[in-house]
């Protein structure tokens, strides 16, 4: 496919999905970096071998898939023309957003209340790297959820229709990748000692 090819509005959707696959290749990256120095760091000797991550994490997991389905439904109501049942899909994702969050506090409430703090003389190395990666986490969710308030915006604005959906797209493929990061992560943080 020529990129140089089909109308201006065609050349700029096209501009925009490519930053956002850019920003996602970054973040990618940046994700692998710490996993990566989480490895190398798990050789210390005061690195802690059995810590199990609080259930707290395993709950907005869970959530977190369900917000990524929520919002394939939406996205599939709105190809369909079914603009309540998208309205509802889109609040629903932004609620399982905000669950999702509020469940991660809970499971660093967890680990504070096991003794274990971010800095500081009850800090742990092995802990610090786990409030580092999931915080990081959060700002994307963060950032997602920003996203889908302005979709929310413009859904109800009548932006969005069967064939005119970007915005809607690019924050959908954005919120998807922020669910695969945190499935990763999750599973990287329970299994990798």
């Amino acid at each position: 496919m020529d990129l140089t090819q089909g109308t201006l509005e065609e050349k700029n959707n096209r501009a925009k999905k490519m930053m956002l696959w850019f920003g996602i290749i970054s973040l990618i990256m940046s994700f692998a970096g710490w996993t990566s120095a989480f490895v190398v760091s798990s050789s210390r000797p005061d690195w802690l071998k059995d810590f199990q991550l609080p259930n707290a994490f395993i709950v907005s997991t869970i959530v977190i898939i369900l917000s990524s389905f929520s919002f394939f439904l939406a996205k599939q109501a709105l190809k369909n023309n079914k603009k309540q049942l998208t309205t509802i899909w889109l609040f629903v994702t932004l609620i399982l957003g905000c669950v999702f969050i509020f469940n991660q506090f809970s499971g660093f409430q967890q680990i504070i209340d096991l003794g274990y703090n971010f800095t500081g003389p009850t800090s742990n190395v092995t802990m610090s790297y786990i409030y580092l990666i999931a915080v990081v986490h959060i700002l994307h969710v963060v950032v997602g959820l920003i996203c889908l308030i302005v979709v929310i915006y413009n859904h109800f604005r009548k932006k969005y229709n069967a064939t005119s959906m970007l915005g809607f797209e690019l924050a959908s493929t954005f919120w998807h990748f922020i669910d695969i990061l945190w499935i990763y992560l999750f599973l990287f943080l329970y299994f990798i000692r």
